[in-house]
């Protein structure tokens, strides 16, 4: 019998509640710390704590999935989420804060490498930009809906309403367990004298690796100060709760609508061009936000950023994949993690240092010249690309029909 073609659209739904709690809690937890006397140097530290545990977890987290199941990450990861999320919420003090950050970030860590993992053994290589861009929507749909409920939630009583916050993320990341039944297909597990280890130095030096790791820090460093920081610019320029998780969602709805239509700007482009523009503009966007502009404007920036942010991720999954080994692609998948997880320390912790010199749209300007550099790096890497196949040869993969499909057929976190 042919395997459930359902269990994609099941891990999106769970992915959504998972990253849905942590887009939840990363405003939440901001707001939280501020509310305990948080300068904004402190704020970048518990930022890059959040990072900082599923940075030396990463790739031995990856060696397990080579070698056996991914699913069991899942449910560990959840309960992570939970957990660090409901704590964060009662916490008392800044080092309780970014203990409990930490833990939430070493579940949202955990789960990630077990779901990237599923898509790329469950997807056939045609499909698997397709698959990935599936996959990440659950991403974009989370990080929309995330930070618009943290703001409806956070009111004028920051210290009381941010801990309510955290509290309901706790809760939407522990309703994902629910879609997380058989979604991983069972296959025999191989003989243990047939199984190798790649070492990590071979994994780097394939080919379009150390280029996809470099550019999905970039992007996700960016979207890591973007969320962090955005409520120290509110502060700042007298932007309500409420409107700053718009401003988030509106950036997440125009990531979820250039991953609806990334498999027809492949195939205009080539993945090494869009890639290239998408960076490029991101950069000059994420810059133009340190600039003192009316709200209207502010908002019309994060929609366009938004949507040049959407393609680095996927994208960087699908490059990541395809030019690791067969038999270290888990763990290929865990040093991009690696990477990101790297950034997410060092982008919000170096950000926080020059935000108290500079001010706190400083940090956006930094974050910018990262992505323009990024962009660089992708023009200059000339991997070999996989077009997407055309419908009279499209491989069949298990893609859920119920998802949106950019080009009829299927289409991202």
């Amino acid at each position: 019998m042919a395997p459930s073609r359902s269990w994609l659209l099941r891990l999106v739904i769970a992915f959504s509640l998972a990253q849905g709690a942590v887009s939840m809690a990363r405003p939440a937890v901001s707001y939280r710390a501020l509310s305990l006397g948080a300068d904004e140097r402190a704020i970048g530290v518990i930022a890059g704590v959040h990072a900082l545990l599923p940075l030396f977890a990463a790739v031995p987290l990856g060696r397990r999935t080579d070698h056996g199941r991914c699913a069991p990450l899942l449910p560990v990861g959840v309960v992570l989420i939970s957990g660090g999320c409901a704590l964060s919420g009662t916490a008392d003090s800044l080092a309780a804060m970014a203990a409990w950050s930490g833990v939430m970030g070493l579940g949202h860590l955990s789960f990630v490498i077990g779901a990237q993992s599923i898509v790329a053994r469950q997807s056939a290589p045609a499909e698997q930009d397709r698959s990935f861009g599936h996959f990440t929507i659950g991403a974009s749909l989370g990080q929309l809906v995330g930070p618009v409920g943290a703001g409806a939630l956070i009111g004028a009583d920051v210290a009381r309403t941010s801990g309510l916050a955290l509290l309901a993320a706790a809760a939407v990341a522990a309703a994902s367990l629910t879609s997380l039944w058989r979604i991983e297909h069972r296959t025999p597990p191989r003989p243990r004298a047939e199984r190798t280890t790649v070492p990590v130095r071979g994994i780097l030096r394939a080919r379009g690796v150390p280029a996809g790791i470099f550019i999905s820090l970039a992007v996700l460093s960016a979207t890591d100060v973007l969320t962090a920081y955005l409520p120290v610019i509110g502060e700042h320029r007298g932007i309500a709760p409420a409107v700053v998780g718009v401003l988030l969602g509106l950036r997440a709805a125009a990531t979820i609508a250039c991953r609806l239509v990334m498999t027809p700007m492949i195939r205009l482009m080539g993945r090494t061009a869009l890639l290239t523009t998408t960076c490029l503009a991101g950069g000059l966007l994420c810059g133009g936000i340190a600039l003192p502009v009316p709200l209207w404007a502010l908002a019309a920036m994060r929609i366009l950023l938004g949507f040049c942010l959407g393609a680095g991720q996927p994208l960087s999954m699908t490059t990541v994949v395809q030019a690791a080994p067969a038999e270290a692609r888990s763990t290929a998948l865990a040093l991009r993690l690696t990477g990101n997880r790297l950034g997410q320390v060092a982008a919000p912790a170096g950000a926080g240092l020059l935000a108290g010199v500079a001010g706190a749209a400083a940090p956006f300007a930094v974050i910018g010249a990262l992505l323009v550099l990024s962009a660089a790096v992708s023009a200059r890497r000339h991997p070999p690309e996989h077009a997407a196949p055309a419908p009279e040869a499209a491989v069949s993969a298990p893609v859920p029909s119920p998802l949106p499909r950019a080009d009829h057929r299927g289409a991202d976190a």
